[in-house]
């Protein structure tokens, strides 16, 4: 049977990372809403494993059995998600769901970490997942404790292969939940590790609760994280029944995957290139500027919902938040039918031709101007689409890190639908420069080009293309 038209026309995804999730699920409401909003997503995913773990919340319980009740939920809803996938992407069962689930040590942190220690269910799957015969990276992400991996790290660390399989490990966890962390990256320094850093339980301090804490207060809108959009939007049909009532702030957990989400911004492996998830920059690097295992917090500057200026680190997440909320919205919108033409479709995109999700990369001679055309990008529903184009100036600061660094684009919208733009590269004097020593260099910062397309639909989608200009110094070259 041939598949309906709108479904192909969906954009495919390059690939589905490999995911191994940890949560502390039962310690409070937000790691169940997470995991609602994770399912909705999984076919862009390779979900390994998902492990009931510990943290200083839930000390010496695991609750695995609120994930099986959450699935419960989902496998009414497969059928109809799949509707709105494409055919190469579909949705996992909630069998198979299922049969990944399993058991940390119910005991916090440390406790479970030692050579005589055997490893947990749980652990003993990580461990199968980290010495599969796979070439590709595998994320953990961590919604409470990292004892787990602890555990798992330390059962390997006298093997040959250890610092190889250290290599492919991409963690993302929120803040410290556990002694374990802390213990991880003093050990293993090497190992690719997004965490906010802080004093303990200082929550508030951190980037994750830019998702929908009262944060930056002005900024960010709180309409779309409050309790009665969340009921009408969010908590519908089998699956949105799972999803719990707010009793912090919702869905603290969802940075770690929203980091992932392949929608045309996310760039994983470059965790200062900023996403859905957040942004974060290397804490240490090599005397030759080289990022080194840990990734921290860092701040984006943002107009707010005021009109006034923000500056923080929460910012980075909240810039996103009518985006991915409205995303969420609309997939959950997806659990009530399989009939594609009565939800919303994102938005494709396609520069210069080149339809896809990953980056669009250009060189550009430094002071000339180029065209951009993002006119045969197209919406699956035949929504009316608007474009917005701006330069994301601080993921182009890997110099100092700083801003000022970075060289400003001139971007001119050159036709009615607002599809096509001149941008003007700045002179080899600003573009092309070492920025503390001043001295003129062949190829200059990766300037950060960003189209966010959204259509007309309710809810309203928005896909992104990043546009990464390198300019080049011909007077160098």
């Amino acid at each position: 049977m041939a598949e309906p038209t709108q479904r192909v026309n969906v954009v495919p995804f390059p690939l589905r990372p490999r995911v191994f999730i940890l949560t502390d699920i039962t310690n409070e409401p937000d790691d169940a809403q997470s995991f609602c909003r994770y399912l909705t997503y999984s076919n862009q995913f390779q979900t390994e494993g998902v492990v009931a773990c510990t943290s200083i919340w839930l000390k010496d319980k695991v609750a695995p059995e609120n994930l099986f009740q959450i699935l419960d939920g989902y496998e009414p809803v497969v059928d109809n998600l799949n509707a709105h996938a494409h055919p190469q992407f579909p949705y996992p069962s909630a069998d198979y769901m299922r049969s990944i689930i399993k058991r940390g040590p119910p005991v916090y942190g440390m406790e479970a970490v030692g050579d005589d220690i055997p490893l947990s269910e749980g652990g003993n799957l990580l461990l199968q997942s980290m010495t599969a015969p796979s070439d590709e990276p595998l994320w953990v992400l961590v919604w409470g404790g990292t004892n787990v991996l602890a555990q798992v790290l330390n059962k390997i660390r006298h093997r040959p292969d250890a610092a190889a399989l250290r290599s492919k490990l991409r963690v993302y966890t929120i803040s410290d939940q556990d002694d374990s962390g802390a213990w991880i990256r003093h050990q293993w320094p090497d190992i690719f590790y997004i965490c906010s850093v802080h004093g303990w339980n200082q929550y508030g301090m951190s980037a994750w609760v830019g998702i929908s804490g009262a944060v930056d207060q002005g900024g960010p809108d709180p309409s779309k994280v409050a309790k009665e959009w969340l009921k009408e939007h969010i908590q519908v049909g089998p699956l949105g029944a799972q999803y719990p009532d707010l009793e912090y702030i919702m869905e603290g957990d969802t940075p770690t995957f929203l980091y992932l989400i392949q929608n045309g911004l996310s760039v994983p492996e470059r965790p200062s290139y900023g996403s859905w998830g957040g942004r974060y920059v290397p804490l240490n690097v090599s005397d030759k500027g080289i990022p080194k295992g840990h990734y921290a917090d860092t701040v984006d500057t943002v107009t707010g919902l005021d009109g006034q200026i923000y500056r923080s680190n929460k910012a980075t997440i909240w810039r996103w938040r009518n985006a991915f909320q409205e995303d969420f919205a609309a997939r959950m919108q997806w659990t009530l039918t399989n009939d594609f033409t009565k939800a919303n479709h994102h938005p494709v995109v396609a520069v210069n031709g080149d339809i896809g999700i990953t980056p669009f990369n250009m060189d550009a001679d430094a002071g000339s101007t180029i065209t951009i055309d993002a006119s045969e990008t197209y919406d699956p529903d035949g929504d009316k689409i608007s474009f917005k184009w701006f330069q994301y100036i601080e993921p182009s600061a890997e110099q100092t890190y700083h801003p000022p660094e970075v060289s400003k684009l001139q971007i001119k919208t050159i036709n009615e639908s607002g599809s096509k733009v001149e941008v003007t590269i700045p002179g080899p004097e600003l573009s092309c420069i070492l920025f503390r020593e001043k001295k003129q260099i062949e190829r200059g910062l990766l300037l950060h080009l960003i189209l966010e397309v959204t259509d007309s639909g309710s809810p309203p989608l928005t896909s992104y293309r990043r546009i990464l200009i390198q300019p080049v110094n011909n007077n160098l070259k």
